[in-house]
């Protein structure tokens, strides 16, 4: 059985990265940049106002002194470029400044008479001005190839003068559930059936991961039903199996992609939920069989799957892990690595770390309890039996878009 951490690898290191594709602005919200953006404009262009008052020469202000007002200047309108002697021009946050003044003085501050004005207190220089390029420079690179784009990179992107961005093109992965027993959900159910959530699970971990998803249906354990449903995937970048990667007699996945020229590379793992896991590839499409039992899929999902489609995309493909604290005792462990499924119950007064309660019930056919679930607490091969307290480290499902 191969490692977890060997596993993952292998699979990241035999997908390369998807091309890339132009999308205007307003479509770029998560998606992944395929390269780097760089300023095209100096943010602000010029020094300008933070606050509503008066632009001023720091040094001709004099409490209580008459200063003539030389005009107004307001964002996007500069009426005064170079301020007169002994005068100052009022001026509007975001404005810019004259050339030649160097502070604002708050309107607040300020006992104007028509077209003059004095103060009542000195000014300093720089006061309530943001200077040129403070936010960023042009060819300043301010958005990173990989990049997710949420909302706020999406408006520092325009802000910098992008209208249209590169990005990496949604990998198309295919999800097909097998089993003569595996039914849609509204499907009628005989004796013995089971609902997909699989597919459900997969579609939807797969677009939050920033794939397209491309529903393959269930596929009867029948090889001619399979062999149709497989060519179908090869135009794919992925083909996503659940059930069917064991070695029982009924399940043929493996061997109708065989068929087809499955170059198997592993098919167990060292962990728990999800041994039988299977990773190949077929022509230009790779393969990943996850277990039918639905924990077991979206645990394997979250560690292996989750990874491939970062590589795809171009970006990071580490877990999101961090550490926390047992509220509870952990047993003693065996020789496959164990993600146990658990939820945050507080914060531990000494570290400042999480607490977390491990479920009682850790059987892979439990949805409800994945369901119910905050973390996955990592539990090493052969790990000794962990008292109340002990530090632990975990995957954060909720950062890991699970």
């Amino acid at each position: 059985m191969l490692a977890v951490t060997e596993a993952r690898q292998r699979i990241v290191s035999r997908l390369t990265t998807v091309s890339g594709e132009w999308v205007p602005l307003d479509l770029g919200l998560d998606r992944v940049l395929a390269g780097d953006l760089v300023a095209r404009r100096t943010q602000p262009p010029g020094a300008v106002s933070a606050m509503d008052g008066y632009a001023v020469r720091a040094a001709e202000i004099v409490p209580g002194q008459w200063l003539n007002i030389a005009g107004e200047n307001r964002a996007g309108h500069q009426a005064v470029e170079a301020l007169p002697s002994n005068a100052v021009a009022r001026i509007f946050t975001g404005a810019l400044l004259p050339e030649d003044a160097d502070a604002v003085m708050l309107q607040e501050n300020a006992d104007r008479d028509g077209d003059r004005v004095r103060f009542s207190e000195a000014a300093r220089t720089a006061q309530f001005v943001r200077p040129r390029g403070l936010d960023f420079t042009e060819g300043w690179k301010g958005l990173l190839a990989g990049t997710l784009l949420g909302p706020r990179q999406l408006g520092l992107a325009a802000a910098m003068g992008h209208a249209i961005l590169p990005v990496r093109r949604r990998p198309r992965i295919a999800i097909l559930a097998t089993g003569d027993e595996v039914k849609r959900p509204g499907e009628f159910l005989r004796q013995g059936d089971v609902l997909s959530s699989n597919a459900t699970t997969l579609a939807a971990l797969l677009r939050r991961w920033g794939a397209e998803p491309v529903d393959l249906g269930v596929a009867a354990d029948d090889e001619q039903d399979l062999d149709r449903a497989v060519a179908q995937a090869e135009r794919c970048d992925m083909l996503v199996t659940s059930g069917g990667a064991s070695v029982g007699e009924h399940d043929l996945v493996s061997s109708s992609l065989t068929r087809r020229g499955l170059e198997l590379d592993f098919w167990k793992i060292a962990m728990r939920p999800g041994k039988p896991m299977m990773f190949g590839r077929l022509g230009d499409c790779s393969v990943l069989g996850l277990p039918g039992n639905p924990v077991s899929a979206t645990v394997c999902a979250t560690l292996f799957l989750r990874a491939a489609v970062r590589r795809l995309l171009g970006q990071d493909t580490a877990l999101p892990e961090t550490k926390a604290i047992a509220a509870t005792p952990l047993p003693a462990n065996d020789q496959r690595e164990d993600y146990l499924r658990a939820r945050f119950v507080g914060i531990d007064p000494a570290t400042g770390l999480p607490l977390v309660q491990v479920a009682e019930r850790q059987d892979s056919s439990m949805f409800a309890v994945l369901s119910q679930a905050d973390c996955l607490i990592i539990r090493p091969a052969f790990a000794e039996p962990a008292p109340q307290g002990t530090s632990v480290t975990i995957v954060n499902l909720r950062a890991a878009g699970v």
